[in-house]
């Protein structure tokens, strides 16, 4: 189903995250994608918190503006979830985040440009080379960021972009087959992992640096492993296994792996919401008719809330005694190409009740959050940017949280009305301004949260 239209909900406020951080200015775009329906069951303050929540619990400063990711085991940091920070903080807005994830990755690169694997707090290397999932999620948070705030800053986002998108073509993409490496010195034909794949970010990659032969022929050998894996292990639905060789057959090199890595576990668990962008974005055919398996499989087992951590590829389930977002919201994010209103909503409120400690879960819930409401939109779409940008553009507003008067700075002046609301909807105050810097005196307020409306645009606001 494709909109010929695009609406964006801008929330930008300001926000101390934790007692160790400076006060970071964040946003969210609630983005209606090209293809696909999104949910209608999405709370306002949904995206925030779980931004909030998992930055809080998981992004730990080190020195010099650095910042890493803790890991299962807290004193560790893995390249991967680097990445996927990089991707929450570019989407969020929050550059002093992303800033500090960029700079420890590159602190702990290797002679090729990619990030070591793993990593002891913020001093030393653990486990040496890279894995590839982790240089294509940064190199496509660096994209976003390039359209989010230019390159007047410190670190040029797109020289960085481009720069790392080359290392991944040269050392992790095995030359003249086109086959996705599982890291810059394994793997290839022999050994890759199809939850790496990600088809949407190689067309933006090829569009970004000019070289869309090269990038549409990786995307095109993609969904050949993808769709040889199933097809020649006979496999239930969508469920392709955590590693194989390229031609779809188990690998013989991940001996060490759960389940020697023929199953649908936790590495193979990410390929629907991987597929699901590239539907999302460009509208593929390959894509759908993957994330229609994903849907039949689903509706197969009697909803989303029987999915559980793990399969067989003949659609056993592994483990019964629990349930684990990082399965439930990969298919979340795949529902997004059914054509059931019903079935999409029915995703994002079980994923949203399913929460963890983990770091795997609690990263990959917040990501799966931020595609189904509209805030993993396609880097390359202009209309979304200009459209960010301008909002940008318009204010100002400080301190936040508030004791008394709140500032707002306008860029332009021009009659505007300003409302604030409590979260439950109530009108508190509402006035007419025309002027460039306007006090809004909150000093009666109780302290909590509030919305700040301009001209039909809402901010979140706390009062402390």
């Amino acid at each position: 189903m494709k909109n010929n239209y695009l609406v964006l909900f801008c929330f930008t406020f300001v926000v101390s995250l934790s007692s160790n951080s400076q006060i970071s200015q964040i946003s969210f775009v609630n983005a209606n994608y090209s293809y696909g329906i999104q949910p209608k069951n999405i709370q306002s303050n949904d995206i925030y918190n779980v931004y909030v929540a998992w930055r809080n619990a998981f992004a730990e400063p080190c020195t010099n503006g650095r910042y890493r990711i803790k890991f299962d085991t807290p004193s560790e940091t893995v390249s991967e979830g680097i990445g996927y920070g990089m991707l929450l903080s570019a989407y969020a807005n929050d550059r002093e985040l992303f800033d500090g994830l960029w700079l420890y990755y590159k602190d702990f690169s290797n002679s090729n440009g990619v990030m070591n694997w793993k990593i002891n707090e913020c001093t030393s290397v653990i486990e040496s080379n890279g894995a590839s999932d982790a240089e294509l999620d940064a190199a496509y948070a660096l994209i976003v960021a390039d359209k989010h705030w230019g390159n007047s800053g410190t670190i040029n986002y797109k020289d960085d972009a481009l720069t790392l998108i080359s290392a991944i073509k040269t050392h992790e993409v095995e030359s003249g087959t086109y086959v996705l490496k599982p890291g810059d010195a394994w793997g290839g034909t022999s050994n890759t992992n199809i939850s790496y794949l990600s088809p949407g970010y190689f067309r933006v990659f090829g569009i970004y640096s000019n070289d869309t032969v090269f990038w549409n022929a990786v995307t095109d050998k993609s969904y050949d492993i993808l769709n040889a894996n199933l097809s020649i292990n006979n496999a239930s639905y969508n469920l392709v296994s955590d590693w194989c060789k390229a031609d779809g057959t188990y690998s013989n090199e991940v001996s060490w792996a759960d389940y020697e890595g023929k199953t649908y576990a936790y590495n193979a668990a990410r390929t629907p919401w991987r597929i699901a962008l590239d539907y999302i974005w460009f509208g593929d055919l390959q894509a759908i008719n993957y994330t229609n398996l994903c849907n039949g499989f689903v509706n197969a087992q009697g909803g989303f809330n029987q999915i559980f951590p793990g399969y067989s590829q003949a659609g056993v389930a592994m483990n019964t005694e629990y349930r684990d977002p990082t399965f439930t919201g990969a298919y979340a994010s795949a529902a997004m190409s059914s054509t059931s209103q019903n079935f999409v909503d029915s995703g994002y409120s079980e994923l949203k009740t399913q929460t963890t400690d983990a770091y795997f879960g609690s990263t990959l819930r917040a990501i799966y959050m931020f595609a189904l409401s509209g805030n993993m939109y396609n880097a390359l779409s202009e209309t979304v940017l200009s459209n960010i940008s301008e909002t940008q553009k318009i204010f100002k507003l400080y301190p936040n949280p508030v004791s008394d008067n709140l500032n707002i700075l306008f860029k332009t002046s021009k009659l505007r009305t300003i409302n604030v609301y409590t979260i439950n909807g109530e009108l508190l105050l509402s006035k007419e301004v025309n002027t460039l810097q306007v006090k809004i005196d909150l000093s009666q307020f109780n302290s909590g949260l509030y919305f700040l409306n301009i001209d039909r645009e809402n901010f979140k606001i706390i009062k402390s």
